[in-house]
């Protein structure tokens, strides 16, 4: 990596982007016929780290990886299993619903071992050497329920995926609480993206160190920053998208995944959810976009297409809820005051709505949109885009979303308790700085600890002790 000295005689180094990526063929088993595609892959992702030291605990519990579809569960999995198992079973209950007999009698793990054999005559059951990889279980709810058996047994690693594990609940006849480990894969995050541009970890130390210690970024860094959180916003996270940029440099091309990927929502919609109510999701979904370009964000069910007056939550709750449990869309609720503990004043009947990937949520807006964005017109839709990558970079640290507006008059973006302190997150994506709203939240009147704002500038602190950060800095704050 090369190094440049600039004006404060620190060394920075140079951002060189280097495309990483690797083609890889694989034989696809479906229906009895066997398909060669090749996936573009690789994608550095933090969750395989984890994977690893999970594998390495002692006495560990099954595995249950959560998330959307198509934000890389079974690739990543898959490749975990064959690089760290002398023996691994593949089971998808969507592409195979027959292997489902294999969990419909007994459960204990001897009955298992004898009907995956069957399956599987050349598997070797090799304790602490096997991985048993269950995916699409929510379409086998009694493979959810061994998973205890699996837990308590111990001799073979088992890790379960799904994507509608929401959708589901009332068919499990009981949930193996204790027995698994929970995480959630989410599309990448703006680091994942920057690792897939090729942008090497001294680039990204020296953007996290200086954002912890509150010091200037070097003025080529931000530019090249500012046009990487473009190209994100625009292509999202989604792996098959990120792919897509990466090998074609094309964002016609990177629209044309996306289109696919709102498609396979639609068609899982025509598919899971309740006859009545599929038109209801689909519509709800389709609103998000008119919802966000409000100058006022709350969601309003009125507001969805083709609702009637006088519909509301009653109609359209279950709608709005089959979106998030399906890891597409988060809530962002409205405290009746900025103080901690935040649960015990969110009001679970006044919220915004994001969507988990800001590239999705653009790809339903009309093309200007997306023009304007890579034009660094990133206030487009009042705000809206910029706010919706806040929210997405924050959820998928885990931080539950919060605001604060009273009146009409008074609305801060986001609250947060960071280390017990409450923060007040103020997004500010054109050009005007002021922040009424947050001197009044940082005032004696609710004392909140700290303020930030992100926004079109460089990293600074003002007399006031509030905290200014470009807006790709929520990738790094927390």
């Amino acid at each position: 990596m090369q190094k440049v000295v600039v004006k404060n005689r620190k060394y920075v180094p140079k951002v060189v982007v280097k495309s990483r990526r690797t083609v890889l063929k694989v034989v696809v088993k479906n229906s009895n016929k066997y398909l060669l595609a090749n996936y573009i892959f690789m994608l550095r992702r933090k969750i395989s780290d984890f994977l690893v030291e999970w594998k390495n605990t002692p006495k560990k519990n099954c595995l249950l990886v959560t998330g959307a579809r198509q934000v890389g569960k079974t690739f990543i999995i898959d490749d975990f299993a064959k690089k760290n198992y002398g023996n691994y079973i593949y089971i998808n209950f969507e592409l195979s619903s027959g292997m489902k007999r294999i969990f419909d009698g007994d459960l204990d793990i001897s009955t298992l071992e004898r009907n995956l054999s069957v399956y599987f005559p050349n598997v070797e059951f090799e304790p602490g050497n096997l991985l048993i990889f269950l995916d699409e279980i929510q379409s086998c709810p009694n493979a959810r329920v061994s998973l205890k058996s699996f837990s308590l047994d111990g001799r073979f690693d088992v890790i379960a995926s799904g994507s509608l594990l929401g959708l589901n609940y009332k068919e499990v006849s009981s949930y193996p609480v204790g027995y698994e480990t929970e995480i959630k894969l989410h599309s990448l995050d703006f680091e994942e993206f920057l690792w897939a541009l090729g942008i090497g970890d001294s680039i990204i130390s020296y953007i996290s160190d200086a954002v912890r210690r509150k010091t200037p970024i070097d003025n080529s860094i931000l530019e090249k920053m500012e046009e990487y959180y473009r190209w994100y916003a625009v292509v999202g996270g989604m792996p098959n998208a990120v792919n897509t940029f990466i090998e074609t440099n094309n964002f016609g091309k990177v629209m044309s995944a996306q289109a696919d990927i709102i498609s396979g929502y639609m068609n899982d919609i025509s598919k899971y959810a309740e006859v009545q109510d599929k038109a209801r999701v689909k519509n709800t979904l389709r609103s998000i976009p008119a919802q966000l370009a409000k100058e006022n964000k709350k969601f309003i069910y009125s507001e969805i297409y083709e609702s009637k007056p006088g519909e509301g939550s009653r109609e359209y709750g279950g709608s709005l809820s089959w979106l998030y449990d399906a890891g597409i869309v988060d809530y962002c609720y409205n405290l009746q005051e900025p103080a901690a503990p935040l649960a015990s004043h969110m009001r679970p009947d006044v919220f915004k709505v994001y969507m988990h990937d800001t590239g999705l949520l653009l790809s339903m807006m009309e093309p200007g949109a997306r023009i304007a964005m890579l034009d660094g017109d990133i206030k487009i839709k009042k705000g809206g885009i910029a706010e919706n990558l806040t929210a997405e970079a924050l959820s998928k640290k885990g931080i539950v979303l919060t605001y604060f507006e009273k009146k009409g008059r008074l609305e801060v973006d986001f609250i947060l308790n960071l280390d017990g302190t409450v923060t007040a997150l103020e997004v500010k994506s054109g050009n005007n700085r002021q922040s009424k709203s947050l001197d009044v939240v940082m005032s004696e009147k609710y004392n909140v600890g700290r303020g930030i704002k992100l926004e079109n500038t460089n990293i600074y602190v003002d007399e006031d002790g509030v905290e200014h950060y470009p807006l790709f800095a929520a990738a790094f704050l927390f």
